[in-house]
Parts: structure tokens; sequence; C-alpha cells
């Protein structure tokens, strides 16, 4: 299904055997509706399967701005740039995520779990971002951040 979605939707195509030509692959042209098997149904009915599920995972607001859309395709690359923006919108996301890591302090009477759960937030942000940083750059800031006591 995976392939509707990153190709568009399935054409079902049939061979042509009446034309005669030089060339070493055959000649393909789409089949008509009425020759349609039932394997041929199932696929070209794998768009609107795609859809329905999309559909169904989205909340009010994105499905509003999606709803225009008519192969799933077309969805998925509109709910992309909604969500992952142009790319100066992920340049200034990564910029963010950057200045979060870079001022990442542990507050006075912050237990080391809930810095924890701050730190990997961050860090689950900054690589979803694609910015990795080695093992021992995040000993060291945390090693940094974290109070003398």
């Amino acid at each position: 299904m995976w392939h509707v979605i990153t190709d568009g939707p399935i054409k079902i195509l049939k061979e042509i055997t009446v034309v005669i030509t030089t060339e070493s692959t055959p000649k393909m042209v789409e089949k008509h509706r009425s020759e349609w098997t039932t394997e041929d149904k199932k696929k070209a009915n794998l768009d609107n399967v795609s859809k329905d599920i999309i559909y169904k995972t989205l909340d009010k607001n994105k499905f509003v701005k999606i709803k225009t859309c008519s192969t799933t395709k077309e969805i998925w690359e509109k709910l992309t740039q909604l969500c992952e923006g142009n790319d100066q919108t992920k340049e200034n996301k990564l910029i963010v995520a950057i200045q979060k890591f870079d001022n990442a302090k542990m507050k006075p009477g912050e237990t080391l779990t809930e810095f924890d759960e701050q730190f990997s937030a961050i860090m689950i942000e900054l690589n979803s971002l694609g910015k990795d940083y080695s093992n021992c750059e995040i000993a060291l800031k945390v090693m940094r951040v974290l109070p003398g006591e």
C-alpha cells in the first residue's frame, strides 16, 4: 500500500499483442474498466483504502486542509508540507532545538528523572531534525548542567 502513497494510484495495464514492435519490451496500455479482473479491482481500490485510513487518523483541523486532495499521494505531500514545513522552517526548528540543547540546565528542586525526561525530549527533537551528537558530547553536556551536589 505504501507505493500508492509515494507513487500515486495504480494504473491497471495490459500488454498490446497485436502491434508488432522492434523493441524488446512489450507495449502497455491502460485496461478498460470492463476488462478488470477481481485482482485488478483490488489494486485500483488501494488508493481509496489508503485515503480512508489517513482520513480516520486526522483531526478536523488537518482534514479541512487536505479534503480537496484527490489522491493519497497528494494528501501525503500536503501533510508532509503542513507538518514538516519547507527548508527554511526546518532550519528554524533545528536552530531552536540546538538552542534548547545549549541552554538546558537542571532547575533547582528538579529531580534527576524530571531532568532526564526534559533532556531526552530535546535529544529526540534534535535527532528527528537530523542533528546527532556523540555520546561523549551528550555526557559532557549532562555533567556540566548537573548541580554540584
